[in-house]
């Protein structure tokens, strides 16, 4: 198994120049108010903003740490693009809140990165060097159910008020353990949550980890995916995640129809 002490330090290397930059440490992003918008709030006192976002990382046993470290440079990349920024910014309240969630088990959901407003470049940098510092633990078994079940309670329990609430959920296998997925399905569209999929589908087999032999996008259609608006990014090989997600985050934070983006490129 390749270490992820090694793996990590290679991480480190790629990431080399925005960490000159100050991608070291999310302290110096703490206080920039530059091209912050009027804050509103609910008559409870949540912050109104125009997207509440889980990413739901998928870290199984069928994802090693080669692959866990690509889906981490794919939030860290996608969060620094100037377009997502810009698509944040052009919101009607001009900000959403972000979480970062890694699950397998059923009782192995962990939060990486917590609740974060991103307004600014500097907010989205800051979001980035935590998920670029955090440590990663694998987990065994694909609890997808849960993992649901957990983002939905993650966004009833924030203290933020979104226009459109979503979990974007990320993996590569279909679910082999924990709680019914169907009915975790049907509790967040219940609550108003949205599910969207990045289906990671890969011919790469490791010699000790189990193989997936299915269609995962179509598995994501069929069986994951819930709400208005719902939809599944393919993304055919770890190496194109960042793409794929680049794409899914524009089309999340902007409210688009997938089609209104791919048929632009």
């Amino acid at each position: 198994m390749i270490r992820w002490a090694a793996l990590a330090a290679a991480f480190l290397a790629f990431f080399a120049p925005a960490l000159a930059q100050g991608f070291a440490d999310p302290a110096d992003f703490a206080d920039s108010p530059l091209n912050s918008r009027e804050r509103q709030f609910t008559d409870d006192g949540r912050l109104i903003v125009d997207l509440e976002l889980v990413f739901a990382v998928d870290v199984s046993a069928s994802i090693d740490e080669m692959e866990a470290l690509q889906q981490r440079r794919g939030h860290v990349e996608a969060l620094a693009d100037p377009d997502i920024v810009s698509s944040i910014r052009a919101g009607a309240h001009g900000r959403i809140a972000v979480l970062y969630l890694e699950w397998a088990d059923a009782d192995f959901q962990r939060v990486v990165a917590p609740w974060t407003i991103i307004e600014t470049e500097a907010d989205a940098l800051a979001f980035a060097a935590l998920l670029s510092q955090a440590d990663f633990v694998s987990g065994r078994r694909t609890a997808i159910g849960a993992a649901i079940g957990n983002a939905v309670s993650l966004i009833d329990s924030n203290p933020y008020h979104g226009v459109r609430r979503i979990i974007d959920l990320s993996g590569d296998g279909p679910q082999n353990a924990g709680p019914s997925l169907p009915e975790a399905r049907d509790a967040a569209a219940a609550s108003g949550v949205t599910v969207n999929g990045i289906s990671m589908q890969s011919d790469r087999q490791h010699p000790f980890r189990p193989p997936v032999n299915i269609d995962v996008s179509r598995y994501f259609e069929e069986h994951v995916i819930v709400g208005p608006r719902s939809f599944v990014m393919p993304s055919q090989a770890h190496q194109d995640f960042v793409e794929a997600l680049r794409r899914k985050l524009i089309i999340e934070i902007a409210g688009l129809f997938p089609v209104e983006l791919t048929d632009k490129g």
